[in-house]
């Protein structure tokens, strides 16, 4: 590839607010199309005000999701300010995404039957959070019930102990990139017809996506799946294990990996034992073999078990704090970690994606409020 910036050409009206929307805008903004933030002018996208930790008056968070941007404000409740918006959509949008309730444009005649019509090349992404159709589509919905409706929330943690849920937004960005490989396949197929159309996902779809492999053993056997902590229902051992100075996740995925690190802890024979010999048997008396297992990394640091398992070739991880992982040297050598070098001073998380051996560069800043409305609804499409 020639550049970074592959979508270049293209513009994209994002109505979003919180994670979802904004977090797909920009991925396309970062791969280079010309992304407009659409918020309100009484205060902005919520996302502003969730700190502290805040960059000047605005919160991180905002920063972390909405750089290569621009921004402008538009009042829903002003139909002069709608049509400024409506026109825009018509004269210059390729996209528009937007995670607004569900129906909540349809009153400002931004509803996607209107806008196709009106622009039939457009592509109208709907990021909802229970779907675009059935009996909860009009609720409300963030990150932390979906962990919870969706059944993640029953899967972590451990058997006897509250609940706890995934610490990232991991639905809300999980989503927001399922809308972009929505929006690309629906501008590939514009490509060949000419013709946009509406692109739906969903937080509680992508939940159910990412229980894809829970939901499909519930459905073969009927059983609910225990909690295993770090652990998982179906590999046994594939869990973190406490050493003599810390945790480290080990990862046996197979029998010759589970014969290698019974040789690496000094037990060959464990492998030995019909009652751990296959995956099969070591799941089924999980019970017996994780306490040998744990009573075994408890008699060294990480440091040792880290050397020998490296020279036997097992899967593992010390596991690391945020400082650790931002000063590690891999994380330096893969340069995902940017610095803006304009004003405010930052550091974020860049795509994790390269083209051609080259990351999409820190190009811009996330926009203030109304940043550009003074030219954004003037420029020729």
């Amino acid at each position: 590839m020639s550049s970074t910036r592959p979508l270049s050409g293209l513009t994209v009206v994002e109505i979003g607010h919180s994670v979802a929307a904004p977090y797909a805008g920009m991925i396309l903004g970062e791969l280079g199309a010309e992304v407009i933030k659409v918020e309100n002018p009484k205060g902005g996208d919520p996302c502003r005000g969730w700190g502290p930790p805040f960059t000047g008056d605005t919160a991180t968070a905002f920063y972390a999701f909405n750089r290569a941007k621009r921004g402008v404000t538009i009042d829903l409740a002003d139909p002069a300010q709608v049509e400024r918006l409506r026109a825009l959509i018509r004269d210059r949008a390729d996209v528009l995404i937007h995670n607004l309730k569900h129906g909540a444009l349809d009153r400002y005649g931004l509803s996607a039957d209107v806008l196709t019509a009106e622009k039939p090349s457009l592509v109208w992404c709907n990021l909802g959070a229970f779907g675009a159709i059935g009996p909860l589509r009009d609720r409300p919905g963030y990150d932390p019930m979906m962990q919870a409706y969706g059944g993640l929330m029953s899967l972590l943690g451990e058997d006897g102990r509250p609940p706890v849920r995934v610490g990232v937004s991991i639905i809300d960005i999980a989503t927001g990139m399922w809308s972009v490989i929505g929006i690309l396949a629906a501008l590939q197929e514009r490509q060949r017809t000419g013709r946009g159309g509406v692109v739906d996902t969903s937080l509680y779809e992508t939940t159910l996506a990412w229980m894809a492999l829970p939901i499909s053993a519930y459905l073969a056997n009927g059983e609910i799946p225990k909690r295993h902590g770090s652990g998982l229902e179906q590999i046994v051992p594939y869990q973190a294990f406490e050493t003599a100075d810390g945790f480290m996740m080990v990862a046996a995925g197979n029998d010759n990996l589970f014969r290698r690190l019974c040789a690496a802890l000094g037990r060959p024979g464990l492998a030995e034992e019909a009652r751990f010999r296959s995956n099969a048997e070591r799941v089924v008396n999980r019970r017996d073999l994780i306490p040998i297992l744990s009573d075994l990394f408890r008699t060294a640091p990480i440091a040792v078990w880290a050397e020998r398992l490296d020279a036997a070739g097992i899967p593992y991880s010390p596991i690391q704090t945020i400082d650790q992982v931002v000063s590690d040297a891999q994380t330096a050598a893969l340069g995902i970690i940017q610095r803006w070098s304009g004003s405010p001073a930052l550091s974020l998380v860049g795509l994790p994606l390269s083209f051609d051996g080259t990351r999409p560069v820190f190009a811009k800043i996330a926009p203030g409020l109304g940043e550009d409305d003074a030219d954004a609804f003037d420029r020729a499409p």
